[in-house]
């Protein structure tokens, strides 16, 4: 008997202090286009492939309630349990529109050992943005 419970990953949701401003910073930032702004500025989507990234606000009666209020690093030094990873092909370029933009820089794009270049910034909110390329994996040598 085939399941009909087999999942598809939609929606990633960020919650931020002003929807217009972090979608706008995402698209100006990380080269994303806008798909939706909602007219009550409480919801908004860029065009992200075939999961949308969504945002909306910190706080709303609707979900508070029933989910429970969204916490925040305490400080600086501390970051959410959750980061946003984009791919480029030119991470360094990435990293700098990203920086140009307004995020914080965090690390320079630097190769891993894993075998992807990655660099770290903030977005406006706070939030951790990874910028790499795509996972390769390392030359292997000969033993």
């Amino acid at each position: 008997m085939a399941s009909n419970l087999s999942p598809a990953f939609a929606y990633t949701v960020v919650y931020v202090r002003d929807v217009a401003n972090s979608v706008a910073f995402y698209a100006s930032a990380f080269g994303y286009n806008v798909r939706r702004l909602d007219h009550s500025h409480k919801w908004a989507e860029l065009e992200s492939g075939p999961t949308t990234i969504a945002f909306t606000p910190l706080h709303q009666r609707e979900t508070d309630v029933l989910t429970g209020e969204v916490q925040l690093p305490d400080s600086k030094g501390e970051r959410n349990p959750v980061e946003i990873c984009f791919d480029y092909a030119d991470v360094d370029a990435a990293y700098k529109r990203a920086v140009n933009n307004g995020a914080l820089p965090v690390s320079s794009p630097e190769q891993k050992n894993w075998g992807q270049k990655v660099g770290y910034v903030r977005d406006i909110d706070g939030i951790v943005v990874r910028l790499g390329s795509s996972v390769n994996e390392p030359n292997k040598t000969a033993s």
